[in-house]
C-alpha cells in the first residue's frame, strides 16, 4: 500500500479514530456529511495538523510518528494540495503559475508539457488568473500541484465552489489525469456524482470515525450503509463497450460478465468506461414479463435486504453475474413478491435510466 493512515485526534466537540490504506495508484475518495472530519484527514497528511496519536507513511516514507517522534514538516513532505479555492497568484500568468510549482520541486517524471496537454490549458498558457472561469482556475491549480512532483496528491473538495456546467467541464480531465499518472491521490468530497467518476478506493467516513472502506463497486451497492438512503443513491459498475447497434440506437456494455444495453454512445469497442444505476429505477420481478419498455432484464439472487426510513423504502441487494445492483422498493413490493435472501430474482432496467461517466 502506498498510503498508511492511522491517528487520533481530540476536538473539544469531536474525538477523530482515522484508520485506512489506499493503494500506489488510483483514487482514493474521502466520502461523508459536511463536518466529518474529512478536511481535517487531508489536513493530517499534509502536515498542517499535528495528531495527538498516530502514524502516517506515503510511499514508504514516515510522515508522522508519535512514537518515534516523526512529524516531517508540510514543505518536506512532498503532498501536492488543491483546495475549493484554486489559489492562484493573481499577478501572474497561467505559465507563471505553473512554473512556480515546478521551480520548487525536486526532479521528478511529470513534465510541464504533459499537464499542459492533460489539462487541456494551452490555451490559457498567457492569461492571468482573475480573466479564467472557475472550472479554469482549478485546473490550472491541479497543474501547479502536479508539478511540484508530489509523493501524493491531496484535493480538498475541488469542485464544491463550481456549478453544474464547470463540474461537467473537469470531471473529464480529472478521470484523465487518474489513468495518465501513476500517483496516488486522495479526493474529498460529498458530491455522489464526483464520487462515482473517479472513486478507486471509498473511505466513508461520519463523525470523525471510518465506517467503512473497500472497493467503490462494492461499496456503493450496499445496502447498510449511509451512503445508500441518499435519494441520488446507485450501484457504480466498471464497463466496456461490446458494439453498437446502430439501427436500434443502442450500444452494449459489458460489466464484468453482465450485459448492459444503453442508448448509443459515441465511443469505440472495448472503451473502459463507468456507469451508474440509480437504486430508483431498479424494478424488480420474480418472473419475466411481456414485450415492454425495459430493455434490461437481469437475472439474479438476492443478497441483502436493509431498510431505508428516509425514504419509508426497502434497499434490496440484487448479485448479478460478476457485479451487484441496488433496488429501492416499497415494503408491499417486498412483501407481495416474497423477496428473501438468496431468492432468484429479476432486475429490470430502463436503458434510458443508465448514466454512463468518464473511465
Amino acid at each position: 500500500m502506498s498510503l498508511s493512515v492511522r491517528f487520533q485526534h481530540r476536538f473539544p466537540t469531536l474525538t477523530l479514530d482515522i484508520a485506512f490504506e489506499a493503494a500506489s495508484v488510483g483514487v482514493t475518495v474521502l466520502f461523508g456529511p459536511s463536518g466529518c472530519a474529512k478536511s481535517t484527514v487531508a489536513a493530517a497528511i499534509a502536515g498542517l495538523l499535528h495528531p495527538d496519536s498516530g502514524r502516517i507513511v506515503v510511499e514508504g516514507t514516515e510522515l508522522f510518528d508519535s512514537t518515534t517522534g516523526i512529524d516531517v514538516p508540510p514543505e518536506r513532505r512532498r503532498i501536492g494540495t488543491v483546495f475549493q479555492d484554486a489559489r492562484l497568484f493573481p499577478h501572474m500568468t497561467v505559465l507563471s503559475n505553473l512554473r512556480y510549482g515546478e521551480r520548487r520541486a525536486p526532479p521528478g517524471s511529470i513534465r510541464l508539457d504533459e499537464i499542459v496537454d492533460l489539462l487541456g490549458i494551452e490555451h490559457l498558457l498567457k492569461r492571468r488568473s482573475p480573466t479564467l472561469s472557475g472550472g479554469e482556475r482549478q485546473r490550472v491549480a491541479i497543474g501547479r500541484a502536479l508539478l511540484s512532483q508530489p509523493r501524493l496528491l491531496a484535493m480538498d473538495e475541488p469542485l464544491a465552489s463550481l456549478d453544474g456546467r464547470r463540474k461537467a467541464e473537469i470531471l473529464p480531465f480529472l478521470a484523465r489525469l487518474k489513468t495518465k499518472l501513476a500517483l496516488p491521490v486522495i479526493y474529498i468530497t460529498h458530491s455522489l456524482e464526483e464520487l462515482a467518476s473517479l472513486a478507486d478506493t471509498l473511505v466513508l467516513i461520519d463523525s470523525g470515525r471510518v465506517i467503512a472502506m473497500g472497493p467503490l463497486d462494492e461499496l456503493a451497492s450496499r445496502g447498510d450503509l449511509p451512503i445508500a438512503v441518499r435519494d441520488d443513491a446507485g450501484a457504480v459498475l466498471s464497463a466496456r463497450v461490446v458494439e453498437h447497434d446502430r439501427t436500434r440506437g443502442l450500444t452494449v456494455l459489458d460489466c464484468s460478465g453482465t450485459r448492459l444495453l444503453v442508448p448509443l454512445l459515441e465511443a469505440a469497442p472495448e472503451t473502459r468506461l463507468r456507469v451508474r444505476v440509480p437504486a430508483r429505477e431498479v424494478i424488480l420481478a420474480t418472473e419475466h414479463v411481456g414485450a415492454s419498455s425495459v430493455h434490461n432484464v437481469l437475472e439474479g439472487t438476492v443478497r441483502g435486504i436493509n431498510p431505508d426510513p428516509a425514504h419509508e423504502a426497502i434497499l434490496v441487494e440484487v448479485q448479478l453475474q460478476g457485479t451487484r445492483l441496488l433496488a429501492r422498493v416499497t415494503p408491499d413490493a417486498l412483501e407481495s413478491l416474497h423477496i428473501a435472501p438468496t431468492r432468484p430474482i429479476l432486475a429490470l432496467v430502463k436503458s434510458v435510466s443508465i448514466e454512463t461517466l468518464p473511465g
